[in-house]
Parts: structure tokens; C-alpha cells; sequence
């Protein structure tokens, strides 16, 4: 009976899990384990680039790459993890139930935006964090051409200055003005807790935002928060209110639930804690990566953030090392202490930085042009051809 390798997830932590898996398998010739991926799609959703129009088109199949490298496929939604039976619980499309057994098990689930109980967000609010709630909001975008002008068709706020936050508003002009018209006033408007304008980007990269956020006409109103939203608009928390008729929330992103089913140490975000391997600390046979994983990507104290640029890697060492616990060979130490930051500002351009500290390379038409090329190119998995697919799983390759 062949040893059964279980990742949970398609994103890219759970994709590149895979791949790597396979590819050392490949590597050492073993035909006698199976490598088993349990998501809702047999796709990868470019979940980077959901705060651009035409979002439904923003993924990249996965069949024809998982026959390529020999991943099975199981289509559904893990609902459970019994880490002491070693099995998953999960159900179909179809909504029936069904389990999954395995010998190691990737954690790949992902994140989501947290959903605070803040009043009317449910009801009101919008969001880029899937690709249907993203669907959602396009949608609705373009059938504010059939409201009639007034203050609230025309004013976009965007809950949140953080990087979803940034990237999201300051492409909404252009997308207001191509449904609106070039003639309407149009508002953007971001409300953020910090003291400052992109407090959180490091003043590296706040120079550029400010610059863009200005030549754009976004504005920001810091050192506030949302109250409540409701179907005019929101109220902050010290009572102003602001109309508008599009309200998109990007505050907050938490871990998978599935990593509170596992009896491991957790971070703020719920990310588990593992060690070098990316083995969960504390449980021997179950390994993590991508958002999932709170986990040292260097020897000076930085962890990885909730990125594609991370995700990639840590799925390539996490089901590498997955497979090679299987096999009895030495694991290869997660570390990827290169960390960049390549952030969309819309028509203005946008502003690449490298190290922790965002040292600042690249502004405007240069930076967007990496921006670019990473979005369209750089995220979306290998062709499905199996020698190519594999080569490209090493962990060794930098992402960045």
C-alpha cells in the first residue's frame, strides 16, 4: 500500500507543496507514495491581483498540471483534522462527506479577511479577498452608471490603509471614470487607524504613496476607524459620517480555521508555529506553509508575511520536506531572507523596495513595470509539462 502525502489547498503554498513533493519523489525514483491535493477547485487563484477589474478571469487551471506531475486530485472543502487518527474530514460539491487518510499532511489553507462584528458590514460592505466577493463588487461598480449622479455614487471608501487597502483604492479612479464618465467628481476616500498616511509601509515607501495618493485625489483620514456601515455610507467612530454607496473593507487577515483544529502553538493571526522544516511544532507528521505558517525566514528575527512571494517558497520547502520525512532523507531548511515590496498605485505607477526595511529601488513607470510582469507572469504556475513543473520546485530557486 502506497504512503499517502495530503496537502490542503490549491493557493500557491499548497500548489507548490505539491510540486515539490512530487519532484523529490521523482528524485529519488519512488513510486510508493501519493500525493494527494484537496481544494474546492483545481485552480490557482491569482488572489494578488483581485483589486483589478476583470477579476473573473484571474486564475489558472490546475488539471492538466497535476496529471503532468502525477498529484491526485480531490475536489472539496476540508472541514476537519483528527491529527491523532490521521485523517481529514471533508465534503463534496455535492455537500457529501467524505475523509481522507494520510501518512503526512501540508496545511495550505490560506487566509482570510477578518469580519469584525462592526455594525451593517455584512449587509453593506465590499470586499477583494475572494474572487466572488471581488465578482461581487465589479458588479457593482458597474451598475452605479445606472444610479443617478449624487454624492454617494460617486465617493468610494476603502476601509483600511494597508496594502490591499492602497492598491485597491488608488486603482478606483480609473475604474470609477471608465464606468462614469471622465466628467463626474468622483471621491476616494481611505480611513485608517494609524497616525499617519501608509504608517504601516515605513517611510521608505510613504514618500511615493503620498505622492500618488495626492496626484490621484485620494484622500486619507487617519487616526479613525469605522463604527458602523449602512446603505449610505459609514460612520466613524467619532460620529462623522461619510456617504457613499461603496464601501470595501480590507482591515485585517486571519489564518484558516482549520489551524485551530490542531493542538499547536498559534501566532496573533493563527498562524501555527513551525520550525526549520516547517513541520508544526509539536506534531510530527503534520507540516504547514503559506499564510498557514508562522515561520523564521532568517536568523535576524523577520517571519514571513502573508504573500504570494512567501507562499510560493514555503510550499516548495514545506512539501520537499514533507516527502522527505517520508522517504528518511534529510529535510532542507526553510530560508528565504530576500523580502521585497512591489506595490501597485495605480495610474500613477507603482514603487518597488527591497529588504525588511523597504529600501526604495524603483518609482512610477519602472516599478510598474515590474508589477506588471510579477501579476502576469511571475505567480502563475509552470506549463503543464512534467520535467518543467518539477525543475521549478526546487526550494533552493529564489522567489525574489
Amino acid at each position: 500500500m502506497k504512503q499517502q502525502l495530503l496537502v490542503i489547498g490549491a493557493g500557491f503554498g499548497g500548489l507548490w507543496s505539491a510540486l515539490s513533493a512530487a519532484r523529490l519523489l521523482d528524485m529519488h525514483d519512488r513510486q510508493d507514495v501519493e500525493i494527494t491535493l484537496l481544494a474546492p477547485q483545481a485552480e490557482l487563484r491569482i488572489r494578488p491581483r483581485f483589486y483589478e477589474p476583470d477579476v473573473h478571469s484571474m486564475y489558472a487551471p490546475l488539471d492538466a498540471l497535476f496529471d503532468a506531475v502525477g498529484v491526485r486530485f480531490v475536489k472539496g472543502t476540508a472541514e476537519s483534522i483528527d491529527a491523532a487518527a490521521r485523517r481529514v474530514g471533508y465534503r463534496d460539491e455535492a455537500g457529501r462527506p467524505g475523509e481522507l487518510a494520510y501518512d503526512r499532511l501540508i496545511l495550505a489553507s490560506g487566509s482570510q479577511l477578518a469580519r469584525p462584528p462592526v455594525p451593517g458590514l455584512k449587509e453593506h460592505a465590499f470586499d477583494v479577498d475572494q474572487i466572488e466577493s471581488s465578482a461581487r463588487l465589479e458588479r457593482h461598480l458597474m451598475a452605479l452608471a445606472n444610479q443617478p449622479a449624487s454624492v454617494a455614487r460617486n465617493t468610494v471608501v476603502v476601509a483600511g490603509g494597508g496594502f490591499t487597502g492602497i492598491e485597491t483604492a488608488t486603482e478606483m479612479p480609473a475604474r470609477l471614470r471608465a464606468i462614469l464618465g471622465e466628467d463626474q467628481d468622483l471621491r476616494v476616500i481611505i480611513v485608517d487607524r494609524s497616525k499617519d498616511i501608509a504608517a504601516t509601509m515605513g517611510d521608505g515607501i510613504r514618500p511615493s504613496i503620498i505622492e500618488a495618493s495626492n496626484e490621484l485625489g485620494i484622500e486619507w483620514i487617519v487616526d479613525a476607524s469605522v463604527a458602523a456601515v449602512d446603505a449610505n455610507g459609514v460612520t466613524l467612530a467619532d460620529g462623522r459620517h461619510i456617504e457613499s454607496h461603496t464601501v470595501i473593507w480590507t482591515v485585517g487577515f486571519r489564518a484558516s480555521p482549520l489551524t485551530e483544529q490542531l493542538d499547536a502553538e498559534r501566532d496573533g493571526q493563527g498562524r501555527l508555529h513551525v520550525d526549520g522544516s516547517l513541520k508544526v511544532q509539536g506534531i510530527d507528521h503534520v507540516f504547514a506553509a503559506g499564510d498557514v505558517a508562522h515561520a523564521a525566514t532568517d536568523d535576524l528575527g523577520n517571519y514571513a508575511a502573508m504573500s504570494c512571494q512567501h507562499a510560493i517558497s514555503l510550499g516548495r520547502y514545506a512539501g520537499n520536506n514533507a516527502a522527505a520525512d517520508l522517504l528518511g532523507v534529510a529535510p532542507t531548511i526553510y530560508r528565504q531572507p530576500k523580502y521585497v515590496t512591489c506595490l501597485d498605485l495605480g495610474a500613477w505607477g507603482a514603487v518597488y523596495t527591497e529588504g525588511w526595511d523597504r529600501q526604495l529601488k524603483l518609482v512610477k513607470a519602472e516599478a510598474k513595470e515590474l508589477k506588471t510582469q510579477i501579476n502576469t507572469v511571475w505567480i502563475y504556475p509552470p506549463a503543464a509539462d512534467r520535467r518543467t513543473a518539477l525543475a521549478a520546485a526546487d526550494p533552493l530557486i529564489p522567489v525574489a
